[in-house]
């Protein structure tokens, strides 16, 4: 059976688009893949947290705080200093022809160990001057408190927790 002209052009046509018309689904799964991964990995990474928060009434006063002791020991070729950094200096030791007096240093720190017991840290600050082995005694001065009592050797603790720095010029 012969076909017209405009039958054949019509067959050439369709067969041309024929299956252009399916639904490609790959690239949307693949879209969905990476969709889901990347979903589930900020899911897990993301937290909320609640914290509540008292505020005072727009009356309200603050509570006076008596500041606490903050104690620095300055370590200068010359002497030692002990201070509180909120007050300022509180007792000058001066050095010995020996060297430092970390007999009378510890003394006055267990004078402030009996009105600070709570207080367990202290800052040692240090001039570039000073050599290693007066850093040491100065920091077991700082840490203990050693005496004798009746022919033995009692040791307190006073200031455990110690931290280094550079003292001021």
């Amino acid at each position: 059976m012969k076909r017209s002209k405009l039958a054949r052009r019509q067959l050439r046509n369709h067969a041309r688009y024929r299956g252009r018309n399916d639904l490609n689904i790959v690239p949307m799964l693949d879209v969905m893949v990476i969709l889901a991964f990347f979903l589930i990995f900020t899911a897990v990474f993301s937290k909320t947290s609640i914290l509540e928060v008292h505020l005072p009434g727009p009356g309200a006063q603050a509570a006076a705080q008596a500041p606490s002791l903050e104690l620095e020991v300055i370590v200068r070729r010359g002497g030692l200093e002990v201070a509180d950094r909120n007050v300022g200096v509180l007792e000058a030791v001066p050095a010995t022809a020996t060297g430092q007096d970390v007999v009378r240093l510890s003394e006055y720190l267990e004078g402030i160990k009996d009105r600070y017991p709570d207080k367990t840290s202290a800052t040692l600050l240090v001039a570039e001057d000073v050599d290693y082995d007066t850093i040491v005694q100065v920091m077991d001065a700082v840490r203990v408190r050693q005496s004798n009592q009746g022919g033995r050797v009692v040791r307190r603790e006073l200031f455990p927790q110690i931290a280094l720095g550079d003292a001021p010029t």
